[in-house]
């Protein structure tokens, strides 16, 4: 088969790689039809993440069709069609049982990072039954592509830990495909002000064609053009979507008393917290990483069209041009690429 490997800080190989085969009774063998790329893959390339060694197959997100199924797999036959979690849970260990999925202790982030993942042709999935869903006849593949990952984290590590409620103000710093994630399930619960910040005038655009009431690119009266926005206030919720210190920083400006700050972004360096100010203010910071216990009710949402995530979808290719894909993904401040959507089969 084919598939897109790292090789390495910097490098990367479209090369013909052996179909992969069960391994345990609880595995699954999946031909892809849909994958994507995730900002974790350009961290990968960096050499940011360690536990990512030269020779894996990149990615951890997609959709396709049972090829193949282990002897203890209960719930899914060859011919299923089924959505892929980045996500990978035994659904018995500790962690599992408290819906903890990321910190299962025989899987969490493993797709792509540990193991081989889904930018090829065919993918092992390990602990099946906890780790895919089924799919309905006729959906769209490339929308729930994107419920693989960035929805489900926007909504959970965002959204949930932030704790919108109808009524309230947020503020979404980062209006990346995590951001806009945020920003789309946000508005399930009718927040009264959902403000988003970007330097990017383009994603600020798509922010207020997803919903955003306001848009701001990040200067020097941003605190107090949010405050002008809420009533002198900050925001009753912050949501970080970049993973910068200058980011995080800047929500910390922006929090209300009271009010709570949703890490969701992946910070590769510390960040200063500043407690000479906020040790009296009575918010909330929390951190997550995303568990896709959301998943089922998103794929809901989904097929309900309820929540159209193939909006996010800015560019295709095929497994053939993932080069070109990745050139794409990498640049997008001047591609304006959002998510990019690569078809397998």
């Amino acid at each position: 088969m084919r598939a897109l490997v790292y090789k390495g800080p910097g490098a990367r190989q479209l090369e013909e790689r052996p179909k992969p085969s069960i391994l345990q009774p609880e595995d699954a063998i999946v031909r892809l039809r849909r994958t994507t790329i995730c900002g974790t893959d350009l961290h990968i390339l960096k050499g940011d993440v360690p536990t990512c060694r030269p020779g894996t197959i990149l990615g951890h997100e997609g959709v396709g069709m049972i090829d193949e199924v282990g002897s203890a797999v209960r719930g899914f036959g060859p011919g299923d069609a089924v959505l892929i979690s980045c996500i990978t849970s035994c659904g018995r260990c500790e962690y599992c049982r408290k819906g903890m999925y990321s910190h299962c202790l025989d899987g969490g982030w493993v797709l792509g990072n540990r193991i081989d993942g889904t930018q090829a042709e065919y993918v092992r999935i390990p602990h099946a039954d906890f780790s895919l869903h089924h799919i309905p006849d006729g959906a769209d593949e490339n929308a729930l592509t994107m419920l693989s990952d960035i929805l489900p984290t926007g909504f959970e590590c965002g959204v949930l830990n932030g704790k919108v409620e109808p009524g309230c103000s947020v503020v979404i710093v980062g209006s990346g495909p995590i951001g806009l994630a945020a920003l789309m399930t946000a508005q399930f619960y009718t927040p009264a002000t959902l403000i988003v910040i970007d330097p990017d005038r383009y994603r600020l655009e798509i922010a207020q064609r997803f919903g955003a009431t306001h848009v701001l690119a990040p200067g020097a009266d941003t605190v107090g053009a949010v405050k002008a926005l809420t009533d002198g206030r900050g925001a009753d919720v912050v949501i970080e979507a970049v993973g910068m210190p200058a980011s995080f920083e800047l929500c910390e400006e922006l929090v209300a008393p009271g009010g709570t700050i949703a890490n969701v972004g992946v910070h590769g360096v510390k960040v200063d917290l500043h407690l000479e100010w906020l040790w009296s203010h009575n918010i909330t910071i929390t951190t997550r990483l995303v568990d896709t216990v959301t998943t089922p009710r998103l794929l809901r949402a989904v097929t309900a069209r309820r929540l159209e995530p193939a909006a996010l979808i800015t560019h295709r290719f095929r497994l053939a041009d993932m080069d070109q894909a990745y050139d794409t993904f990498g640049r997008a401040a001047d591609s304006h690429a959002v998510k990019v959507i690569i078809e397998v089969s």
